[in-house]
């Protein structure tokens, strides 16, 4: 697997790295087409999108500190997450995959 260079950088707010499919969540009528190991790719996180992290093999969003929900949640189930990743949601093509370091802060694509 060789990575090229990241497609969206932000602040790293869960450390590790997965790989898996963009799904672009942007409101809650979009959580029935997570699925298991996907990469969760959306604005911001709340409450209310806790039950999407048990899917999620990493999270990225476009807000968010180090305190956010999503930081704080993605911490909890020991998946990576980047959080502050302007751009995420235009930038990552939904079904693209790429590679998540939550260490880093990076998002990169992937070459075979």
């Amino acid at each position: 697997m060789t990575s090229v260079a990241p497609l969206v950088s932000g602040v790293p707010s869960s450390p590790g790295q997965a790989r898996g499919p963009v799904r672009l969540v942007r409101t809650v009528d979009d959580f029935a087409r997570m699925r298991p190991g996907d990469v969760l790719v959306c604005r911001t996180t709340d409450p209310a999108w806790t039950p999407l992290f048990r899917l999620a093999a990493a999270v990225v969003t476009e807000t968010g500190g180090l305190l956010s929900h999503a930081s704080i949640v993605a911490r909890e189930y020991r998946i990576p997450a980047v959080v502050g990743a302007t751009g995420a949601l235009s930038l990552l093509g939904d079904g693209t995959t790429v590679i998540v370091d939550g260490t880093l802060g990076t998002v990169t694509g992937q070459t075979r």
